[in-house]
């Protein structure tokens, strides 16, 4: 029993953090369009009487007939996280915080699909186009990357995967940071010594891509430049986004540069990758990664 009630005073703890944070925030919406044309759309507003707040994602796109579909427990981690984000209090993340917020995700859109829609890029990808929609809505922070630059290499005696960071948003008070992984990401990239050591490939480069975060009073975190070499056959696929629409910018602040996926064949032809591709690789052709900058904030 003691523990118990020692789990609900921290939700209790945690709850009271969250309804602070709110009464700081003001009414907003955001309309956020993926690289394929569909739209994740949210209104959140604010009570401040009952310190509370209803995120809606009504207007959102229906389930969609490829894999970008995220399922509702997603979607609420995607909120909670955002939440948590703008609780300066060292509190841990808990059921607690969500206890002021009412969430509304239409049942059968991209956002709440129905079985058994596919959605292996909904966690991975989707998920952060509801994180900075959340942000835009709110007005604190611009678009960051917003993708995980799911990136699998391999052949039949070997497989690898990894994410490729990028740029992060600005905000009305700081830069957004240079080659990170961004909000949901959650992970770090393999080092260079023991990717090459335990794969047939060898990394040529792997820098910060100069020029590629938004410019504004703040300006966005660039993304990167990674070039892996083969040295023998293999399969590479990528799973990226913002490749056609940009990371935005806030506020006055530019858009982040689009990522760019291309292969280098070995007689020096290049080769054009869209956001979701794959393609085969010879000995000696180089894969080139060039992932998003995040937007900038405010005018210059």
């Amino acid at each position: 029993m003691t523990v118990l009630a020692y789990m609900d005073h921290i939700k209790d703890h945690s709850e009271e953090a969250v309804r602070r944070a709110l009464v700081l925030l003001t009414d907003g919406s955001f309309s956020y369009a993926l690289d394929c044309g569909s739209v994740i759309q949210v209104q959140v507003t604010i009570n401040h009487e009952k310190r509370s707040a209803c995120i809606d994602f009504t207007g959102t796109t229906m389930e969609l007939p490829t894999n970008f579909n995220a399922p509702a427990a997603v979607s609420v981690a995607a909120v909670l996280y955002v939440v948590r984000t703008l609780v300066k209090d060292a509190i841990p993340l808990n059921a607690g915080c969500l206890r002021p917020l009412e969430i509304i995700i239409p049942d059968g859109s991209m956002l709440n699909p129905r079985y058994p829609a596919a959605v292996a890029a909904g966690n991975v990808e989707t998920s952060q186009y509801i994180v900075d929609a959340l942000f835009g809505a709110l007005g604190v922070l611009a678009g960051s990357q917003g993708t995980m630059n799911n990136l699998t290499l391999g052949n039949d005696d070997w497989q690898y995967y990894e994410t490729i960071c990028g740029g992060a948003g600005a905000g009305d008070s700081f830069d957004g940071a240079d080659a990170v992984h961004t909000h949901m990401t959650n992970s770090r990239i393999t080092d260079p010594e023991v990717l090459e050591l335990r794969f047939p490939v060898l990394l040529e480069r792997f820098s910060i891509r100069r020029g590629s975060g938004g410019a504004g009073r703040h300006c966005g975190g660039c993304g990167v430049v990674r070039k892996i070499r083969f040295l023998e056959p293999a399969t590479a696929a990528i799973l990226s986004s913002h490749r056609v629409l940009a990371p935005f910018g806030l506020c006055g602040g530019e858009d982040g540069k689009c990522g760019r996926n291309t292969v280098v064949r070995c007689d020096g032809t290049i080769v054009e990758l869209g956001g979701q591709d794959v393609i085969e690789v010879a000995a000696g052709d180089v894969l080139v990664i060039e992932t998003p900058g995040g937007g900038g904030y405010g005018d210059i």
